[in-house]
């Protein structure tokens, strides 16, 4: 078997894998200033496709739909953090994790209702001929899935490290009752990172549905696989979801050329129980020392 082929599949699966790193680094958002994970991501991703796919249909140019799109996924991640988790937290429980189970079927519902339980295409503008680099066919939406990626990501790590409101948002991230101290609104901060975590899954909807489709389920296998990334990754590191994540979505894409379709999902599972069991922090993960 020619090398250029397991290239070929390497860096196709590598590009989707970025996908699975964006939706890891949502739910790393939301974790680093609340603890918590919003449980129904997926369906934030899906619903954010449907809505920006009907505005495609409505004939609005890509250029607005993209930041549009943004937008309603931000929103949703307001309501999600407004509905489902904010009291929970202020209660110092654990119900956030069924409520925002919850609100995900809801969405998975309304979905249904709303656009119907067929898949759809999702028409762009980017061209799909492939073009080589290094012997290896790339297509212009596997690049822009990989300049979307890497741009909003960087974005809110400037964010994060170069204003005042990034400042606020790592405080509460290390320490929520001094950041309070020190004048800081945590409820603030944490809405911030919900909405941030909304954009995201917005975005990853809108990147990946032109290359697969928009349907009510299309989120299921990726929030998976993305919730492994962040898990073997680790929940605080940014930089190391997008290698686990491009490194998932290689090892899905050779196993699933080399053993069949059928196991493309084992390599996910294995690296999540192989983190679990010999490195829980995870690889790029940081063990916290509590005072008692």
């Amino acid at each position: 078997m020619p090398l250029s082929i397991y290239a070929q599949m390497t860096v196709s699966g590598a590009l989707i894998g970025l996908i699975y790193a964006l939706i890891a680094y949502g739910f790393q958002l939301t974790y680093a200033t609340s603890k918590s994970i919003n449980f129904g991501q997926g369906e934030l991703v899906m619903v954010s496709a449907f809505f920006s796919l009907t505005l495609v249909d409505l004939g609005l140019p890509y250029a607005l739909v993209v930041p549009l799109g943004l937008l309603f996924g931000a929103l949703l991640g307001l309501a999600v953090e407004r509905a489902g988790v904010r009291l929970a937290l202020e209660q110092k429980s654990e119900g956030w994790i069924l409520l925002t189970i919850i609100i995900g079927l809801f969405l998975f519902s309304a979905a249904e209702n709303i656009w119907g339980r067929d898949d759809r295409p999702f028409p762009t503008p980017i061209p799909s001929d492939a073009f080589q680099v290094l012997g290896v066919d790339v297509t212009p939406l596997e690049v822009s899935v990989a300049v979307g990626v890497f741009a909003v990501m960087g974005l809110i790590e400037l964010l994060k490290r170069g204003t005042l409101l990034g400042k606020a948002f790592e405080a509460v991230a290390n320490d929520r009752d001094a950041g309070e101290l020190m004048g800081i609104s945590a409820t603030r901060t944490v809405m911030l990172s919900y909405g941030l975590s909304g954009a995201v899954a917005a975005l990853a909807g809108i990147l990946v549905s032109p290359i697969t489709t928009v349907g009510p389920t299309m989120a299921s296998a990726l929030v998976l696989k993305a919730f492994s990334v962040a898990v073997v990754a680790g929940l605080d590191s940014g930089f190391g979801v997008v290698l686990v994540g491009m490194f998932l979505g290689a090892l899905e894409s050779l196993a699933s050329f080399q053993l069949g379709s059928g196991w493309r999902e084992v390599p996910g599972l294995l690296l999540l129980i192989l983190a679990l069991a010999v490195r829980p922090t995870g690889l790029f993960g940081k063990a916290v020392i509590r005072k008692v």
